[in-house]
């Protein structure tokens, strides 16, 4: 038996994937419970990310699957496998491919899935500081990996990010400016100000000034940006893009909509980049997770992180969704 935040049907027989009929708890779990998989791990940290609160909350229909394990990453060491790229006492992470979503995943004591979704653990990073990263800061690294393809160097010019507070955000935040670039941050938590500028903002704006409905175009602000907020946001930060800059979207916070016009792309030649954590190639995978473990500064990410023990993930899930999370959280599933 083992412990695992479960989200069900809240009655037999019940149909349809909506907030009404979900429900999460915490409780034990067998281990026939587990699906089909090559690869049994032993957890010892998992996050509670955005879709995490959704799935929790039942707010979206995240879940695709009942009974399921929450949870859509984790970090842990191989119990079993009968892959041969693993073996018992590997310490591996994973992120993505429909864990948490079609596939029980890591808010759970224990995981079985497939070896091909399976990273080993840098070197470097231990399984908490992996989680302390998690699917947010690898998310934040692809963005990052996603500007410098499309030309931007220190010196281009400043670099917003919106949801600063979030875990992209205060990701990005560090990663941007430990590379040399001058970063702008947006955020609806302004008493959280100093704390952006200690990760390494130069400047801090109100969410307001891009979260309104704008003009098609706005006076040119940044040379590229990383947003994980969308709809109005990601909009008006597209309208304040300079000439030939770049904007990486990851998120969509305030909605999936897109309300905005195509004159940032065929006046200013701008371009908008869609990133995908869940299904990146595995290459892209390795790279990001490399460079994280090279490139962050290992103690602004304990300054941004924050640990919790598995009971306390139902809470969290509302709380990130209201926006009451500042950084990361990890979960500790043994605690």
């Amino acid at each position: 038996m083992f412990k695992a935040l479960v989200i069900d049907k809240e009655g037999a027989g019940a149909s349809g994937i909506t907030a009404a009929t979900t429900r999460a708890t915490i409780r034990d779990v067998d281990d026939s419970a587990l699906p089909m998989g090559d690869v049994t791990v032993r957890i010892a940290y998992s996050t509670v990310n955005y879709k995490d609160g959704l799935a929790i909350t039942g707010k979206t229909p995240v879940v695709r699957q009942f009974p399921l394990h929450a949870g859509i990453d984790f970090a842990g060491t191989v119990e079993a496998s009968s892959d041969d790229r693993f073996k018992p006492g590997d310490a591996v992470l994973l992120n993505g491919y429909g864990v948490g979503e079609s596939h029980s995943g890591g808010l759970a004591q224990k995981a079985r899935v497939k070896a091909d979704w399976l990273l080993p653990i840098p070197a470097g990073l231990t399984p908490r500081r992996a989680m302390a990263i998690g699917t947010a800061g690898y998310t934040a690294m692809l963005c990052v990996m996603a500007l410098g393809r499309h030309g931007l160097v220190p010196g281009s010019g400043d670099v917003l990010v919106t949801g600063a507070n979030g875990g992209v955000g205060t990701i990005a935040i560090t990663l941007l400016a430990a590379a040399g670039h001058r970063v702008v941050a947006s955020t609806g938590r302004l008493h959280e100000a100093e704390f952006l500028k200690q990760l390494g903002a130069a400047e801090v704006i109100p969410r307001e000034q891009l979260s309104q409905p704008g003009k098609p175009l706005a006076k040119e602000r940044w040379a590229a940006v990383i947003d994980s907020v969308g709809s109005h946001t990601l909009v008006n930060a597209c309208a304040g893009t300079r000439y030939g800059g770049v904007v990486a979207a990851c998120g969509l916070a305030q909605g999936m909509d897109f309300p905005g016009s195509v004159a940032p792309f065929i006046l200013r030649g701008i371009t908008l980049v869609g990133i995908d954590s869940v299904m990146a190639p595995m290459a892209l995978r390795r790279e990001a997770w490399a460079r994280l473990a090279a490139e962050l500064d290992l103690a602004k990410l304990e300054a941004l992180t924050q640990e919790i023990p598995l009971a306390a993930a139902l809470q969290a899930g509302s709380d990130i969704l209201a926006g009451r999370v500042r950084g990361r959280l990890v979960v500790n599933v043994n605690a």
